[in-house]
């Protein structure tokens, strides 16, 4: 008989979309339940008559994280709020542990760097953060204005979140550098990952692409 140390851990994370407004409430009565989960929060400023109040809102509207076995799942579905578990094809899909390992570093360091909810881009070049609190991290590199962003995807509910870096903390992972021409309607730009970061240089390099 295998003991509980020599047992193989199968929990995986899957996302969770719930009743409108109740992810907080799924939070907590998983937590009660003693099921492991993440759900991410933003800080916004509300402007009453009299006050102003910061107060905290899912990143993600509709959807909460939980790490759990498949074989356990009727607890997960019997959690107040939970709808259903997000998979395609009818069955539950698990998200790959670096999407909400990245997530949860970003999530942690917050209070010091700005971040904002992104679109869900599929293509664009992977990178890796080689330097700084958010080393480890990977995800996809956009330039917006004249800023620097890694977006950071949760691929299965096509959700991502983008926070602001420095370009020399960051290295590319792969040789994908350009974006297919069918992509280029949408308004953010490729920033330089060489040492050289000027627009003339990476140009030459890469060649002027808008996504």
């Amino acid at each position: 008989m295998q003991s509980e140390a020599e047992q193989v851990d199968d929990r995986r994370w899957f996302a969770l979309q719930t009743r409108s407004r109740h992810e907080k409430v799924v939070r907590d009565e998983l937590l009660r339940r003693d099921i492991e989960n993440f759900l991410p929060l933003m800080t916004r400023l509300r402007q009453w008559t009299d006050r102003k109040k910061k107060i905290e809102f899912p990143l993600f509207s509709g959807y909460c994280f939980a790490r759990f076995s498949l074989d356990a799942r009727l607890p997960v579905l019997q959690t107040t709020g939970v709808v259903r578990i997000i998979g395609r094809n009818g069955r539950p899909e698990s998200i790959p542990a670096p999407e909400i390992e990245s997530l949860m570093i970003v999530m942690n360091n917050r209070a010091q760097y700005q971040y904002a909810v992104h679109p869900f881009l599929k293509e664009g070049m992977l990178v890796e953060v080689v330097s700084g609190p958010f080393q480890g991290v990977k995800g996809r590199v956009v330039r917006q204005d004249k800023h620097c962003r890694i977006v950071i995807s949760i691929s299965l509910i096509q959700q991502a979140v983008a926070v602001e870096i420095d370009a020399s903390c960051i290295v590319p992972v792969s040789t994908g550098d350009v974006l297919p021409e069918s992509n280029q309607h949408q308004p953010y730009h490729y920033s330089g990952l060489s040492r050289d970061r000027s627009p003339d240089r990476y140009n030459e390099r890469f060649g002027s692409h808008q996504l």
